[in-house]
């Protein structure tokens, strides 16, 4: 074979190598592009927990279970003639602490007449209001509240009233109250807020110090053995 012709040889079985080396090279970039899931196609389950906003709130309020906190009134417009919550000393207390429900007495001087009561339902979280006589019996107005309207977040819920509450308002003359929605902060180590709202601009806020605990007060009427 001449000089030229091995040359030529060579020079195509150089071609062929490399020809065959890039198809190679596709055919694995192919293979990797096929096998690496879209991330759309991903199995959500791969991705981190993400804790859902009432359970993270129900949480939050949860972690101060046992201790007392000293409240001031925040805003309460119109300002009515004659407030119950003027110029006395305002406690919540977070007294009961279950999975799935949490009993918070707010104490207004010497009244200890008013409970709230979070619950968790299948949908999210409930609040209602359980409101007691001195001997222990119920009012005729307890037990109204309403469901959070939606999932919330991890520091506010909104509860708009309910059909039941709705009628409880009606039946004891407090149609004002018909248009109620309450809503609950919790700012963990900082502040827990109360609020009540009406369309007609009625607002009422009272704002306890998470970072400052009071001793503990006496159990609620209705709460304890005994209704001192």
């Amino acid at each position: 074979m001449s000089i030229l012709g091995a040359a030529h040889a060579c020079g195509t079985k150089a071609h062929a190598v490399v020809r065959a080396s890039l198809c190679l090279s596709l055919v694995c970039a192919m293979s990797a592009c096929a096998s690496a899931p879209r991330r759309s196609d991903r199995n959500p389950s791969d991705a981190p927990a993400q804790v859902a906003a009432p359970d993270a709130f129900f949480a939050a309020i949860r972690a101060h279970c046992g201790k007392a906190y000293a409240g001031i009134v925040r805003a309460d417009t119109p300002p009515p003639a004659n407030s119950p919550f003027a110029d006395r000393p305002l406690v919540m207390h977070v007294r009961e602490c279950g999975d799935d429900e949490i009993r918070i007495p707010f104490h207004v001087g010497e009244d200890r007449s008013r409970t709230w009561v979070l619950t968790r339902t299948a949908s999210g979280l409930r609040l209602k209001h359980d409101h007691r006589h001195h001997d222990g019996s119920p009012d005729a107005v307890t037990q109204y509240g309403g469901d959070a309207a939606s999932t919330g977040t991890a520091v506010r819920q909104e509860f708009p009233v309910d059909s039941e509450s709705v009628e409880n308002f009606l039946a004891n003359g407090l149609k004002a109250s018909i248009r109620n929605t309450w809503a609950i902060e919790i700012e963990r180590d900082r502040r827990f807020v109360y609020e009540l709202s009406r369309p007609d601009g009625r607002l009422f806020r009272v704002e306890f110090d998470l970072d400052r605990p009071v001793p503990a007060p006496p159990a609620p009427w209705g709460g304890g053995s005994s209704a001192d």
